[in-house]
């Protein structure tokens, strides 16, 4: 097993100061969502995707698990190589399969949690003898370029995270994840489709508030990384539906008004009762639109899968030559 880091604790500092310097003088303000992950915020998020109203996990689950064998078959690859992976638990599937195939050699997790990432690393390690698991410590829209070579290898971007990122972030990181494979390499997708809101906006906004404490914890990082004295009490979780944009918002709604001192960047702002950061955007997708953003990226789509209520969609594409 070894370790690269393109993102160590100076340079993780660095850029969050720029993120809030950024997103807290803005108006309307916002906060990354990169923010949410510290060893804390990665359990909660974990807690989450068990919980009955946030259907993306289980049904991004039960499609790997139906389709995994052939997705192993399709790509053949000897390295699967995941970004934002987290904890890695589905991507056991994929491992399985993989295995199974007789052809997976390198498994290579990206993500900016050095604690999420080693705790997956020290278990896939210790379950899959043989397999060399290569640690990257990076930022997916900034490291891609490090990800290491090798041939027949596949791409895997689960969990619907993509919708994180508004149109033009999409297609320069889909184009990013282009310019690093090779044609006929693959790359696995995973989107969460466009369906109604009461239930869409439920999985953001679940009934024992655990969404709640994993939005509030990106002011926890602040307070704890840059000594700012957000009072956590003091912010209700909002989560709506934006139907012009088909995408969830979460947002900070300041109960009452207030004045923060953030020491780390040398920041002073006022909240207005009612005031909102936004923290997240979770857009849902259709499938058209999907194969259109890969095929300008330089993708064709190869398999498309769903479940049977069509809430999930993952999808399997191939990198095409250049012009």
């Amino acid at each position: 097993m070894t370790l690269e880091v393109h993102l160590d604790a100076d340079d993780l500092t660095r850029t969050l100061k720029a993120d809030v310097l950024a997103g807290l003088t803005a108006d309307p303000k916002w906060l990354s969502p990169k923010w949410f992950y510290d060893a804390r915020g990665s359990e909660l998020f974990e807690q989450i995707t068990e919980l009955p109203e946030y259907y993306p996990t289980r049904t991004e689950r039960q499609i790997l698990t139906d389709r995994a064998a052939e997705i192993a078959r399709h790509t053949r690859a000897r390295t699967l190589l995941e970004l934002g992976s987290g904890y890695s638990t589905k991507t056991r599937l994929l491992l399985d399969a993989l295995t199974t195939a007789g052809t997976l050699q390198t498994f290579v997790p990206m993500d900016v949690s050095p604690t999420a990432l080693a705790a997956a690393a020290a278990r896939i390690s210790a379950d899959y003898p043989g397999l060399r698991v290569h640690n990257i410590v990076g930022d997916l829209t900034r490291h891609l370029k490090h990800l290491p070579g090798g041939g027949d290898r596949l791409i895997a971007f689960l969990g619907g995270t993509i919708g994180n990122l508004v149109p033009a972030e999409r297609a320069a990181f889909l184009s990013d994840v282009r310019s690093v494979l090779e044609p006929g390499e693959h790359l696995l997708l995973g989107t969460d489709l466009v369906k109604s809101p009461q239930i869409v906006v439920p999985a953001y906004d679940d009934a024992e508030g655990v969404t709640a404490e994993f939005n509030r914890n990106v002011l926890r990082v602040l307070n704890t990384s840059l000594g700012a004295d957000f009072d956590l009490d003091g912010f209700a979780h909002v989560a709506l539906w934006d139907p012009e944009h088909e995408w969830v918002e979460m947002r900070l709604r300041a109960r009452w008004p207030m004045r923060v001192t953030i020491p780390g960047v040398d920041l002073v702002i006022e909240l207005e009762a009612g005031e909102e950061i936004r923290t997240e955007v979770s857009a849902k997708f259709r499938r058209e639109g999907i194969e259109q953003e890969l095929a300008e990226a330089g993708f064709a789509l190869d398999h498309w899968w769903t479940d049977r209520d069509a809430l999930f969609g993952v999808s399997l594409a191939r990198a095409l030559p250049t012009a």
